[in-house]
């Protein structure tokens, strides 16, 4: 809204430029040198002017400073979790005469959606010579609860062999705990940080600014936690924007990064590759107590999905962090691909890593074969 001083600049400006426009044009004798001079008066004025008119001022503003981070609706990257899934019946023999002691299992196959724009994208799983060829050299962060340590696992499924898996699963999955890996052969590091509470991830990107120390990968996500111990929508809200804020201030362009002295202009660091890890579906009635039955119910898991989206630290929503999306992934997977309700099976997480594999293809520009960021 106008207040009494932007109207009375306004009214101001009507009384004196407009009879002074009207009696030049009738006395000039060229037309074009004289809607050259008021177009050149008229956007002068109009520069002054703006900062006293709050609704230009918001407009211009918002015109400078949207799509800052790739969000164009056509593009692969925006399309990369169009997973679609065929969960079917398998019968399980139990090798005995009697089939009637056969059980029934479940095959769960997933592809990208070949319809549409999709179809164009050719997204594609990435056997293990692609990935450790598109790994290769690289620093990789995990940073996150159990959802995060299970990518981590899938992650490692499609580098490492079945033996050296057995034999790293078990530290992998100490309770509560860090893990750090370096994949010799190709060079890659990888470590998972075990950060249950946002404030836990911002705290790990503070640390990273402050040692100058950057990963090429970095994949964090956080939310279950604080919806059973805070049970509060509005602080995750809250947290999340803190933290939007610390992973803004890691990016090349930030003026915060990488200087001593005076700001100048951006810095030449390379910037992550950053992904948003997302909560899963929460299948209420299977969760295996009555504290998680009870606080993490649908409504609160929508107020937290609600949060997320209105922190705008997803790059669909303006913000730096591309979404790995857990939520849709074990919405189409199912009941069937999940035995607590909360964590589910290692394919969910597999399709999640080949959606973060697909989207560095296309962020770093690379073909398979490449081997550097």
């Amino acid at each position: 809204m106008f207040g009494g001083i932007q109207i009375g600049v306004l009214a101001a400006c009507v009384v004196l430029f407009v009879p002074m426009g009207m009696a030049g044009y009738h006395l000039s004798r060229n037309k074009m040198l004289f809607f050259s001079g008021a177009l050149f008066i008229t956007l002068a004025v109009g520069v002054h002017l703006t900062p006293y008119f709050p609704s230009v001022s918001d407009f211009v503003t918002s015109v400078q400073s949207v799509n800052v981070f790739d969000n164009r609706e056509d593009s692969c990257i925006n399309l990369v979790n169009e997973v679609v899934w065929n969960v079917k019946p398998r019968i399980i023999s139990n090798n005995v005469s009697d089939s009637s002691n056969d059980s029934v299992g479940y095959d769960k196959i997933w592809d990208w959606s070949k319809n549409g724009k999709v179809k164009g994208c050719d997204f594609e799983k990435l056997g293990r010579e692609d990935v450790k060829d598109l790994l290769n050299g690289s620093w990789v962060v995990v940073a996150g609860d159990s959802q995060a340590r299970l990518l981590v696992q899938s992650l490692l499924s499609l580098l490492l062999d079945d033996k050296r898996m057995g034999m790293i699963m078990g530290d992998l999955f100490k309770r509560h705990s860090d893990y750090e890996i370096v994949v010799d052969e190709i060079g890659m590091k990888l470590d998972f940080v075990w950060a249950p509470y946002v404030v836990n991830l911002t705290n790990l990107m503070v640390g990273f600014k402050q040692n100058r120390t950057y990963p090429d990968v970095l994949v964090i996500g956080a939310g279950l936690w604080h919806m059973l111990h805070v049970n509060n929508a509005s602080d995750y809200d809250i947290a999340l924007e803190n933290l939007r804020s610390s992973v803004v201030s890691l990016l090349p362009f930030s003026p915060e990064l990488g200087t001593d002295g005076p700001v100048t202009g951006s810095v030449s660091v390379r910037s992550p590759h950053l992904f948003w890890l997302g909560m899963p579906t929460l299948i209420n009635a299977m969760l295996n107590t009555e504290e998680k039955r009870e606080k993490m119910n649908d409504k609160m898991w929508h107020a937290y999905y609600g949060a997320l989206h209105n922190s705008r630290i997803l790059r669909s929503y303006g913000g730096p962090l591309l979404l790995l999306d857990i939520q849709s992934l074990s919405w189409n997977c199912g009941p069937r691909c999940t035995n607590d309700g909360m964590h589910y099976d290692g394919t969910v997480y597999e399709a999640a890593v080949h959606i973060l594999l697909n989207a560095l293809l296309i962020e770093s520009h690379q073909k398979l074969g490449s081997t550097e960021f």
